[in-house]
Parts: structure tokens; sequence; C-alpha cells
């Protein structure tokens, strides 16, 4: 099987590429610097040429609102009418959990919007829904602001591994699309205030967290339950001690 993974560089990218390259498949790893490029169309047909599946693992350069709606809109629409053009079997994109509630997020939109070009095409596909990833909570503090103490959420969040996120690309990428939703999540729920609370404790970084049901989480107010899962998610095994382990043996 030929598979074409946009953004096989990237975090989960390059982990899914590893993947797949080890159960035996053709993999092309595509970003800008290799000569593809979904903004501009640059080099998608002939990489498209003989591809069964496409795994949509890129995100926007900038979380500015214009920008990341820009980015979505154009990259999807040219990547899908490659495919459709090559005649790719399954389209499989990378997204968030909670996407469909948190419109009031410039970025947010920009995923919505994503996910509607997906539904929309003739393309198979399946959209994997994921929790926030523990590779990012530095991002979120660093969201909140730099002064001493920084207020967050006290919404439940269930992050996951990248390693946990990668395994389910790739086993999706090698099964028959589902056109609908997979939602994933990591092992434990936690609020995001403790749990970011704690990540600063751990890391060195003497800020104090003040957790607030009103602080936005970039830009949208977060209900209790917003980022968990709906409904039955597929779970990873990696929880928040042998993630931060795995990040200081590096």
């Amino acid at each position: 099987m030929k598979i074409l993974v946009i953004g096989g560089t990237g975090l989960i990218g390059s982990k899914t590429v590893r993947l797949l390259l080890e159960r035996g498949h053709e993999v092309i790893s595509a970003s800008p610097s290799s000569g593809v490029n979904t903004i501009t169309g640059e080099g998608l047909a002939q990489a498209m040429a003989g591809t069964d599946v496409v795994l949509d693992l890129a995100n926007s350069p900038s979380f500015e609102d214009a920008a990341v709606l820009e980015f979505f809109q154009t990259a999807g629409r040219n990547l899908l009418a490659a495919e459709e053009a090559a005649g790719v079997r399954h389209h499989l994109a990378l997204s968030v959990v909670g996407t469909q509630d948190l419109g009031d997020s410039g970025y947010f939109r920009g995923k919505q919007a994503q996910e509607a070009l997906i539904k929309a095409s003739p393309i198979p596909y399946t959209i994997v829904h994921s929790t926030q990833f523990f590779e990012f909570l530095g991002g979120i503090a660093k969201s909140a602001g730099a002064e001493g103490t920084i207020t967050l959420s006290t919404a439940f969040i269930q992050p996951i591994a990248s390693p946990d996120v990668a395994a389910v690309m790739a086993d999706v990428a090698l099964g028959a699309p589902l056109n609908a939703t997979l939602e994933i999540a990591g092992p434990d729920k936690v609020r995001m205030s403790e749990l970011l609370s704690r990540y600063l404790r751990d890391v060195g970084d003497t800020r104090a967290v003040i957790g607030s049901p009103d602080a936005p989480y970039f830009g949208a107010r977060l209900a209790d339950d917003t980022l968990l899962p709906r409904g039955t998610a597929r779970l990873g095994t990696i929880g928040y001690g042998d993630w931060l382990a795995s990040q200081t043996a590096r």
C-alpha cells in the first residue's frame, strides 16, 4: 500500500511514518521542504500518483484567526482535489476532541472548516479527534501568560502522548474508511489547571496556577467536559508520569 503523509516530519507525522514503514508499506513523508506544498499545490499531483491513503497531519504555522482559517481551507481544498484526481481511496485527518463546540476560538473555526471540506468530498474518510497532547502542555502554559501567576481553566482534559496518537493513526490508515469520527484520549482525566500546576513544578517553572471556570482556552470558554471524548474512545496507555519520565530521559 502506498501512503502519503502530509506533515510527515512533525511530532505525530514522523512517528506515524516510522510505524508504517516498519509494517512494510511504501510511505511518502511530504512537507514543503520535500517539495510538496498543500498551500501552493506544488508537488501534490506527483506525490498522489498511485497513492492509496493520504494522512493529513499538518498544522497551521500561525494561530492568528484569519491565517488559521485560510490555511485549513486552502490546504484542504488543494489536497482533496488532488486526491480525487488521483483516485485516492481513503483520506485520514487528525483533529481535536471538542472541535465542534469551540467556535469561539479562531483556531477551532479553522478546524471546523477543514472537517466540513472532508465530509463534503466524495473521498471516503476518517477523522480522528484526539485530546490534547502531553507535548503541548508547555504551549498551554505559555498561552496563559508569562507573569508569576497565570490563570487556567478548571475544565477536565484527558491528555494523550504522541506515540499513542501515532499508533492509532497508523492502525486507521491500514483499515477501511469509517466515514465518521473516531475519538482517542489518554488514560487519565484531570482538571487542566491541576495538571498544568503539576507540570510547571515538575519542570522547575516557578509560576503559580490559579484555576477558574471562566479562563479562556485559545479564545473559547470551556464547559467541564468540552475537551473530553463524547462517546467510547480508544485510550492510550501512556500516563503523565511515564510521559514526563520519557522527556527527562532524553
